[in-house]
């Protein structure tokens, strides 16, 4: 049963890490350049969560949906403000630009709300489901988590393919002077991605502190490192593959905690991605691109 237990746990932290990784893997797949920022996203919206629910006593959806709107439109400012000017730039820019972005939002963060670490509440309580006449215990967050996931997961894919919006992103995916020619705005559509992505990050924070409640300005930096590397497990650029990417990579992390060593876990998880991509470098569920010379 303890087996079950620590699957189950390992679940709820992939699907963390498969939400974060959909906002990379998306942003990535259309606009082709890594924002590394994307973790310091869900630092922020963890704090907005936090004080919305701590200082003004919000209920925690209205908490959940304030930090979503903040952060989707901190994803839209960033995008207008570090990463438009750079559309025909060298990717080196680009990827510099992001990692400065990642910094001023943490120090940033450190000036406004401190750099000590913070209890986060228990947004949807601290009720758990018993099975198997108690045996096996899961936690309402748990459910809630991998639930959310899942339905993020199609509720994307459905938007992708369904919608015209989702069309317009998956032409400039393919070729963007041709999209342009068509009549798609590619800036709108690369600014309504961050914005997608963002949000989602918003989502994965307050998820993610309401299991593990530390919240610091920090907080961002190795979830996004892991999610990242979920979408490269998975496939960068293919939503499904982030979600797996993101799964396998919670159900690994986890397994490597409880059954090799809790100080080598990360190790063991990089390890494994490594194989994995020399193996297969496009990742689980990429495709090879060829590319006409």
């Amino acid at each position: 049963m303890s087996f079950l237990s620590y699957l189950i746990t390992g679940l709820s932290l992939g699907s963390v890490y498969a939400i974060i990784a959909l906002g990379y893997t998306m942003v990535y797949g259309i606009a082709k350049m890594l924002n590394f920022a994307h973790g310091d996203v869900i630092m922020v919206g963890a704090f907005v969560s936090f004080y919305a629910v701590g200082k003004y006593n919000m209920n925690a959806i209205v908490a959940c949906l304030m930090s979503v709107l903040v952060c989707t439109l901190l994803g839209v400012i960033i995008e207008r403000l570090a990463y438009k000017p750079l559309r025909s730039a060298p990717s080196l820019a680009v990827l510099i630009t992001a990692i400065g972005v990642s910094y001023f939002l943490q120090n940033a963060s450190q000036l406004l709300f401190g750099s000590d670490t913070k209890v986060f509440p228990a947004m949807f309580g601290n009720g758990q489901l018993k099975l198997f006449g108690g045996e096996l215990m899961i936690s309402h967050i748990t459910i809630i988590t991998i639930v959310a996931c899942i339905v993020i997961m199609l509720g994307l894919t459905a938007f992708i393919n369904k919608t015209k919006i989702g069309k317009a992103m998956r032409a400039c995916s393919e070729d963007k002077e041709a999209a342009q020619l068509m009549g798609i705005s590619v800036d709108n559509t690369i600014s309504i991605t961050f914005a997608i992505g963002s949000g989602l990050a918003a989502i994965a924070s307050v998820l993610l502190c309401t299991a593990y409640p530390a919240l610091n300005p920090t907080l961002g930096s190795m979830p996004g490192i892991k999610a990242f590397t979920a979408a490269v497990f998975g496939g960068i650029g293919s939503i499904p593959g982030a979600f797996i990417g993101g799964l396998l990579l919670g159900i690994l992390e986890t397994f490597s905690i409880v059954y090799i060593s809790s100080q080598l876990s990360d190790a063991i998880v990089f390890g494994i991605l490594i194989v994995v991509l020399l193996l297969r470098p496009t990742g689980l569920l990429g495709k090879k691109i060829r590319v006409k010379v």
